[in-house]
């Protein structure tokens, strides 16, 4: 039986990802947080569920369902207002050095929220594979076994996805 050293030790190194995968889908902060908190707290109660095997693509399905969940209940909240607020000053963002061309980081910045803005503008499904494939860096049989989709599925979606992102960031690009 499994214990909680084991789940610190083989769960725990994949918040980030489950973090991220979270965030992506649901595009808020705050409640991919508490998605992956309670996602946790299942995995931990079902940690001896957990046959031999990958604990990252078990903890991402867990974290995938979780979302799927939060975005059907928000779909049924009438009159909901999404909005954004990641306004944000990012020529004074630490990561920007001193001497750096405020020419080069707006032009990196711009193009950032543009890849950023079209894969938000996928579906969910779209989404969801272009995160933990292109993101994360899982494999198709890794996404398949999150997604509980066929292998074949995962690359359809891949490909649809990138094709809709490839028409979008051209346009981005035509208009810059």
């Amino acid at each position: 039986m499994a214990n909680e050293r084991d789940f610190e030790t083989l769960v725990l190194p994949h918040l980030h990802a489950a973090f991220n995968l979270a965030r992506w889908l649901v595009r808020d902060d705050h409640v991919a947080e508490d998605i992956v908190q309670d996602a946790c707290l299942k995995a931990y109660r079902y940690f001896g569920s957990l046959r031999e095997g990958d604990p990252r693509p078990w903890l991402m399905g867990i974290v995938r369902n979780n979302c799927y969940t939060w975005l059907e209940e928000e779909r049924l909240i009438p009159g909901r207002v999404e909005l954004d607020d990641e306004l944000i000053d990012t020529l004074s963002a630490p990561e920007h050095g001193q001497g750096m061309d405020p020419g080069a980081i707006l032009d990196r910045e711009r193009t950032r929220k543009a890849v950023d803005d079209a894969i938000r503008a996928l579906t969910p499904p779209f989404r969801e594979v272009v995160v933990l494939r292109e993101l994360e860096g899982l494999s198709y049989a890794e996404i398949a076994q999150i997604a509980s989709i066929p292998i074949g599925t995962v690359m359809s979606r891949l490909s649809r996805a990138r094709a809709e992102l490839k028409g979008t960031l051209a346009l981005f690009w035509r208009n810059k």
